[in-house]
């Protein structure tokens, strides 16, 4: 349930009922004694915790309390709480946002999906693929939020086309539910194939390398290599449910040449389109092949190793490269480029400072050990198998990501999951990977993601439709992170699941 912090105004009593538990808390709790920052900790991570998921204050503010509560309770320095608000990650966001942003601007994404259908056709089947996979692909790069309401209009026009074409079909409704659930469904598997698809993939990029400096970088690359054969595995459990689920009694087919016609009122591809296009291409292939890609004994070198400090160049460094290259390439319009400095202003900024109020919570969780508290109480997990321990996890992220924003959840989550790993001797990325996976996997409920908020806000579909075609969806999807994680995760990052890393080894 990513929200904007605009749409809510402040809920009073709420809120100081928030602060009247943490004051008890405080008051009444002493979780290990002698070392009372882990109760003061505890007690701001609940807090915290309680007015995201309320949502009674504005997500962007609630955010910001790290910067006030952990130095007045002497839990952490406000200038290294300030620094976890800026670092690559926020920056890596940013401009792929600007890029996102850039092709909504110049309606590129509206040509990508309409020409991913042309191409796909006009049958049930072709049309819930085709609209799964133009939603896919857009949220790989875009926020999912966003390519939900860019394919809604598009996804409208196609039901209210096949309802004038089959007026006397009683079974119309079977086919805009599926539709509909289709483009939900798709941004959400669609987002986990990048690291920028989905903000939990990059707060498990931030998190690693705060709990774990040592460790080795995960890199947009590496992560495609992993997520994307996932991507697709989750594609065809979603669309084989969807299309059984909601069958339809007689067959429906667009009238040859739909789409063609959608694709000519575009008109010719602007000479904007194609600069953006172009751009957008470059950024891809810039974040996919920056570091050296590995797979036994293949490897396919970086190209940031052309220059002498390899190791400084970042996906945020590519992310901004790309985004000041939007500010700086001319438009056919007279004094604008492909992108003015207001466009800023659409930049969620809300989403920002929730991932620096994450971040400044991770990197507090655990150097006051509370991380290593919670990891020691959990430490009987060390009796389940690696199957059990995956399939655990990952059940009980897939459970409270429902309910919680899946960016706010997992940045709670993934300081515990680092704890537990370092208590028991598991390699943390073995856990951390599934857990981060398992954010986005939300299917149920229409609260659980922007994209089902979406797409239920139309009135079209129940929510028994949603919680029906999700509670399967949710379950398959926790059996193939486990499954998956267990062999190709693995591979791509070299894990070998019972050894603690020289990296993890004496991190406090």
């Amino acid at each position: 349930m990513h929200s904007n912090s605009t749409k809510k105004e402040v809920n009073l009593p709420l809120v100081l009922l928030g602060f009247a538990g943490f004051t008890l808390f405080l008051l009444f709790v002493d979780l290990q004694p002698g070392y009372f920052i882990i109760t003061k900790t505890a007690a701001i991570a609940l807090l915290l915790a309680y007015l995201w998921v309320t949502e009674s204050l504005p997500i962007g503010v609630t955010s910001l309390l790290p910067l006030v509560l952990f130095p007045l309770l002497g839990v952490s320095d406000g200038k290294d709480i300030s620094n976890a608000y800026v670092n690559y990650v926020i920056f890596l966001y940013i401009g792929g946002f600007i890029m996102a942003l850039a092709i909504e601007k110049w309606d590129l994404h509206r040509r990508i999906a309409i020409g991913i259908l042309r191409i796909l056709g006009g049958s049930h089947l072709k049309i819930l693929a085709g609209f799964m996979v133009a939603s896919a692909f857009l949220s790989m790069w875009m926020s999912n939020s966003a390519t939900a309401m860019m394919m809604l209009p598009i996804a409208f026009s196609v039901i209210l086309t096949l309802e004038k074409i089959y007026a006397e079909s009683a079974d119309n409704r079977g086919l805009s539910v599926g539709l509909l659930l289709s483009v939900a469904y798709g941004c959400s598997v669609g987002g986990i194939a990048t690291l920028v698809g989905t903000p939990p993939n990059l707060a498990f990029a931030r998190i690693l390398n705060i709990i774990y400096p040592q460790a080795p970088e995960i890199s947009f690359g590496q992560w495609f290599l992993f997520a994307l054969p996932l991507t697709v595995i989750m594609f065809f459990v979603v669309l084989l449910v969807l299309f059984y689920m909601f069958p339809l009694k007689k067959k429906l087919e667009l009238p040859a040449g739909y789409f063609k016609a959608e694709y000519k009122k575009l008109g010719a591809v602007s000479a904007e389109e194609k600069r953006v296009l172009i751009l957008f291409i470059i950024l891809i292939f810039l974040w996919v092949f920056r570091r050296p890609l590995t797979l036994g004994s293949f490897t396919i070198p970086g190209w940031s190793l052309l220059f002498p400090q390899a190791d400084f160049i970042n996906d945020g460094t590519v992310a901004i490269f790309m985004a000041v290259l939007l500010f700086l390439v001319p438009s056919t319009r007279k004094n604008e480029n492909l992108v003015q400095w207001n466009i800023i202003t659409k930049v969620p900024w809300g989403i920002v400072l929730l991932f620096g109020g994450g971040f400044a919570l991770a990197q507090a969780v655990v150097d006051s050990g509370l991380a290593t508290f919670i990891g020691e109480k959990l430490v009987g997990a060390s009796e389940f198998s690696q199957f059990g321990l995956l399939t655990a996890v990952t059940g009980l992220m897939t459970v409270l990501t429902e309910f919680t924003s899946n960016t706010a959840t997992t940045e709670m989550m993934l300081p515990i999951i680092a704890g537990l790993s370092d208590s028991i001797g598991v390699n943390p990325l073995f856990l951390m990977i599934p857990v981060t996976l398992a954010a986005s996997m939300a299917f149920m409920f229409p609260i659980a993601t922007p994209p089902n908020a979406v797409v239920f806000g139309t009135g079209r579909l129940k929510l028994m439709d949603m919680f029906k075609a999700g509670i399967i969806i949710n379950i398959v999807s926790i059996f193939v992170i486990t499954v998956f994680t267990l062999f190709w995760g693995t591979i791509v990052f070299e894990i070998d699941p019972n050894v603690l890393p020289a990296w993890a080894d004496g991190v406090e």
